[in-house]
């Protein structure tokens, strides 16, 4: 009996289309015009003050796993990746159209999130000494990418308080990222204590 090979090719071509179907394509070239979908349906400009908000809590989150990969230990790694996933679901909220938050099948950011924060700030405290002077950002590779992530944190909450300005928005969300920026002071001042390295302290000019 000859091959089926008109066969092969039909089970071929129908194994490529559900392949393509089921993974995720890395380009779509829906965004080559200068938009962007919001989770919904909605498309933005790429610029739109939703946008920079979330995009800038995504950069947050790549500086954080900078500083895990500069060798941040067992106890900083295990922070690192909480906060990690805080971000990507705030991530997640701002990326999606206001009405359609319902839809989002997550655990979302909550009042009790900023309590959290506030008690990881409290332990690590508890192990430094008091600051007496300003210092400057910088010290152990992990402790200046925290560093770089706590200012990355300030920009992102200026972003979300511009999208409020705008939209309504859950008043949680700028008190999560405004303790988050003191606990990544903290964190990256801890990182350097652990390292038995002092702060890099601010020496006014003469």
């Amino acid at each position: 009996m000859p091959p089926d090979y008109e066969g092969q090719k039909l089970r071929q071509r129908q194994q490529r289309q559900q392949r393509e179907t089921s993974e995720m394509r890395i380009y779509t070239k829906t965004g080559d015009n200068g938009t962007t979908g919001l989770f919904g349906g909605a498309r933005v400009c790429k610029d739109d003050v939703r946008v920079e908000a979330y995009g800038t809590v995504d950069e947050l989150n790549a500086a954080l796993g900078l500083a895990l990969s500069l060798g941040a230990d067992a106890n900083e790694g295990a922070l690192i990746a909480e906060l990690q996933t805080d971000l990507f679901v705030l991530g997640s909220e701002l990326a999606c159209a206001p009405e359609k938050r319902d839809l989002l099948k997550l655990r979302l950011l909550d009042p009790s999130d900023i309590i959290r924060l506030e008690s990881h700030i409290d332990t690590l405290e508890a192990d430094l000494q008091p600051l007496k002077n300003f210092i400057l950002p910088g010290g152990h590779p992990v402790s200046a990418a925290l560093h770089q992530a706590r200012t990355i944190c300030r920009r992102a909450e200026r972003r979300v308080l511009s999208l409020s300005s705008l939209q309504p928005v859950p008043p949680h969300w700028v008190v999560y990222l405004n303790r988050l920026s003191d606990l990544l002071f903290v964190l990256a001042r801890h990182a350097q204590a652990a390292r038995r390295l002092e702060d890099v302290a601010w020496r006014p000019r003469t």
